[in-house]
């Protein structure tokens, strides 16, 4: 199992390069949509425009060797447009027969392009393809691709238009990924790189059949029993009618994270120790992860959004006072 985890690492490492030469210095952004699809699970891009949401999606569909497929949501955009339909088709002896047309979400790598911009019932067309893998049209169940995973992107300050994520959704993405302005240094390697005659390319690195492999290895991936404690006390604690929940929760968190993501947690601290080249998961990568995974799962109360209470410093503190438990311990 050594063996496997450091040869894994080191594809790690090529496809982190390789996505570096097209998304640059965004090192952080990278990990934690890598730790997306080697938990199997979905992320919420959530920046603004320009940043190059779209272009790291569409290297990493290049990079893990996956068959990828994108959908820009509007707001006329119905489940069909999504799912797929049937149509009716009259044979060449006369005779008519439903024939159903696979629409986009059937691929490996979906891009839900400013997710936000859908309807309610638009967005509901995604709740079983990104749990179950599957879709039910017109009774029969339908496979989607394996590995299967979502990347949305979001704009968090154009809300014209927009339709708030439901939670249930929410709940389905693995972890939340904001994606911050370069700094001066990465704008100016930018600059450089995208305003000249040949723009960086990435190599493909993975295949789909190797990236569902890593996600089993990872599940085989030991876990130290404190850091399963340590995840447990720290999702129960951010739940505000949780016993164990300090005034700081209680006082300012409407509701809080439920058990998956104690499950998201658990499968992201192991891909963020794959990832740093090590075998098991540490505390410190449990603080590291907890903004990513908790924060779309829980929501502040009014009166704590009126004091200006931010959910992100919340979960910090949360996560810095469970680090410090567990040292202590």
């Amino acid at each position: 199992m050594v063996a496997e985890i450091e040869a894994l690492e080191e594809k790690l490492a090529r496809a982190r390069a390789s996505i570096a030469a097209r998304f640059i210095g965004q090192d952080r952004v990278v990990d934690l949509t890598l730790t997306a699809l080697l938990c199997g699970g979905h992320a919420l891009l959530i920046g603004l425009p320009g940043l190059g949401k779209t272009r790291l999606v569409d290297t990493l569909s290049t990079v893990m060797g996956l068959d990828g497929s994108r959908i820009q949501f509007t707001p006329d955009l119905m489940p069909a447009d999504i799912l797929g339909s049937e149509v009716l088709e009259t044979a060449a002896d006369g005779t008519r027969s439903f024939r159903f047309i696979r629409g986009p979400v059937f691929c490996q790598l979906l891009m839900a392009d400013e997710i936000n911009r859908a309807s309610p019932r638009t967005q509901s067309a995604l709740l079983q393809a990104m749990q179950e893998k599957e879709v039910t049209i017109a009774g029969e169940h339908r496979k989607l691709g394996l590995p299967f995973h979502v990347l949305a992107t979001q704009n968090p300050i154009e809300q014209e238009g927009t339709y708030p994520l439901p939670e249930a959704q929410l709940d389905r993405f693995l972890v939340q990924i904001d994606v911050p302005y370069p700094t001066r240094q990465t704008e100016r390697d930018i600059l450089l790189a995208t305003t000249g005659v040949e723009d960086g390319q990435g190599t493909t690195v993975f295949t789909a059949a190797e990236l569902l492999a890593a996600q089993t290895l990872l599940r085989r991936m030991p876990v130290g029993e404190s850091i399963v404690e340590m995840i447990l006390d720290l999702v129960r604690a951010c739940r505000p009618d949780d016993e164990t929940a300090p005034n700081i929760i209680r006082n300012a968190i409407f509701w809080g994270p439920g058990p998956r993501a104690a499950q998201a947690l658990m499968l992201a601290v192991r891909a963020e120790a794959l990832i740093d080249g090590r075998l098991a998961p540490s505390p410190e990568d449990v603080r590291r992860l907890a903004g990513p995974v908790l924060t779309h799962r829980m929501a502040l109360t009014f009166a704590a959004r009126a004091r200006g209470e931010s959910l992100p410093a919340i979960i910090d503190q949360m996560a810095a006072n469970a680090t410090k438990a567990k040292a202590a311990a």
